[in-house]
């Protein structure tokens, strides 16, 4: 992109058709923003123009910001902004030569998040290059293929993903069947197949009806329900897209079922369960990001254990909770603090489940400190980066399906 000409030498014809050309072009780049998955509405294209009417153009950083100010309003979307802004504001002919660099076919490693945030704006601004066509005869689709890709797509990587297919993800997750996960309480309930008569329930009964010397019996069996579920999500650079999409599958368990507590950490933990609650969810992610002040930064897992362990256990991690540790493992705290605090929270919940993403490399291996010290003190060891991954863990926590991943193979070197 080039400076702004000096509109005071030139006509008035041109000066409009100048500025004219410069507001399309902030449409067209808004329009880019809001397909590759950023929220930008009409307002805020109208606020954008004006704010760069208002402080003119002088330099291309100045440009950048005007811009930015007006148009990311969350954390996660300044990736996503700085990308779509290096590809859109400079010359065409560069343009359309990075788009054929930047969407190569889907290599078999995952990548980073830096390239998938290119990836969803790459095609975000192609989307909105294409000319209209003209309409073409409806084809008749085979079911067997829409099967197919549902099936591919239950199997892709989150990080890959474009933003229609984590879109389609997030429907998918919604309409996931959960977990049938009551377990017995010491409470007792009406049960016609209790063990425990119910005295005073049975007299009341007999005095009602007339019982004529025979008294019907009414019997008591211990209640179930769900047992409270807590889930710790890593929300550093390196967990974004995944806890991202976990975050989707735990509003989904919200809006199902009570007694679900989230907490998401990157270098301090954040409880964001009343965010989680709004119906609506992105809204309820939205709701999140605002009080979330390190997300997708470094990442201090001993030292949010600890605050967990100090300030919330108690309340939360009682009557059998099975907890949810969403992290990839790779500490940057002491191994003796992240240890001490591992053990205590294994200690004070019934089962304690570790979700690690890297879990996804068929020849994962347990090296790193952080994974080394943690293995001993989890009950499950699994994966979390697929939607198939996800099933498997909804499998995981029901009643009726026991049983689960041996964390401490990895650490003797077994296949896993």
């Amino acid at each position: 992109m080039t400076d702004r000409p000096d509109t005071t030498s030139l006509s008035a014809d041109e000066a409009e058709a100048f500025e004219g050309r410069l507001a399309d072009n902030i449409v067209h780049f808004a329009r880019a923003l809001r397909t590759a998955g950023m929220r930008v509405g009409p307002g805020s294209v109208v606020d954008a123009i004006r704010a760069v009417e208002t402080a003119g153009i002088g330099e291309k950083a100045d440009f950048y910001w005007v811009l930015h100010s007006v148009l990311v309003k969350r954390h996660e979307d300044h990736d996503l902004f700085d990308q779509a802004f290096r590809l859109y504001w400079r010359k065409r002919a560069l343009l359309e030569r990075l788009m054929s660099q930047l969407l190569p076919p889907s290599p078999p490693v995952p990548r980073d998040d830096a390239e998938e945030v290119r990836s969803r704006v790459a095609e975000a601004l192609l989307k909105n290059e294409q000319k209209p066509e003209a309409p073409k005869p409806k084809l008749e689709i085979d079911a067997k293929m829409t099967l197919s890709s549902q099936e591919v797509l239950q199997r892709k990587d989150f990080e890959q993903m474009s933003a229609a297919e984590i879109a389609q993800a997030r429907q998918m997750i919604a309409r996931m069947i959960l977990p049938f996960d009551k377990v017995k309480t010491r409470r007792l309930e009406p049960s016609p197949r209790g063990r425990q008569i119910d005295l005073r329930r049975s007299l009341r009964s007999s005095i009602r009806g007339g019982s004529h010397g025979m008294i019907d019996l009414k019997r008591l069996a211990p209640a179930r329900k769900h047992p409270p579920l807590v889930a710790i999500c890593d929300i550093s650079g390196s967990m974004t897209q995944y806890s991202r999409m976990f975050l989707h599958f735990l509003h989904a368990l919200t809006e199902a079922r009570g007694r679900v507590f989230s907490f998401v950490f990157g270098t301090r933990l954040t409880n964001i369960t009343r965010q989680l609650k709004a119906r609506d969810p992105d809204e309820a992610l939205e709701r999140c990001s605002d009080i979330v002040e390190d997300w997708a930064g470094g990442t201090r897992i001993a030292t949010c254990l600890h605050a967990f362990n100090r300030d919330w256990s108690r309340r939360v991690l009682g009557q059998g909770a099975v907890v949810l540790l969403v992290t990839d493992g790779l500490e940057r705290d002491g191994r003796e603090e992240l240890a001490f605090e591992m053990d205590r929270l294994h200690r004070s919940c019934r089962r304690l489940i570790w979700l690690n993403p890297l879990l996804r490399y068929d020849g994962f291996e347990a090296k790193a400190a952080g994974i080394v010290t943690m293995l001993p003190h989890v009950d499950e060891f699994r994966t979390i980066h697929n939607l198939n991954a996800m099933a498997d863990l909804v499998h995981a926590l029901d009643a009726r399906r026991p049983g689960g991943a041996d964390p401490m193979r990895w650490l003797r070197g077994e296949a896993a």
